[in-house]
């Protein structure tokens, strides 16, 4: 089976393991689950070339882009009003990453 996975693999490799289940029942007539499939094409490093990169920014990324200078260094008191302001942007990518 996990030949008959890399041969569509190879003639589609847009095609996720949903669509190469169906791929295997129609043309090898082999009935499997989309589990059976999806575990095959991890074993087999198979995966969809549609992938989008995981640029998510609510959750820590592994290689960051840009890591901003620790200033403050957790010192929030402040001897004036306005002489420190903080807030969390962590969540938000500004201009190209090179500051």
């Amino acid at each position: 089976m996990a030949q008959a996975i890399r041969q569509i693999h190879q003639a589609h490799p847009d095609m996720g393991y949903r669509r190469i289940r169906d791929e295997l029942y129609g043309r090898y007539g082999l009935s499997v689950s989309d589990k059976r499939v999806l575990h095959i094409c991890r074993y087999e490093e198979i995966q969809s070339t549609i992938k989008s990169p995981a640029n998510s920014m609510t959750t820590p990324a592994k290689y960051p882009y840009h890591t901003a200078e620790n200033i403050l260094d957790r010192h929030f008191h402040a001897e004036a009003p306005n002489e420190k302001w903080c807030t969390d942007i962590s969540e938000f990518r500004y201009g190209n990453g090179d500051r």
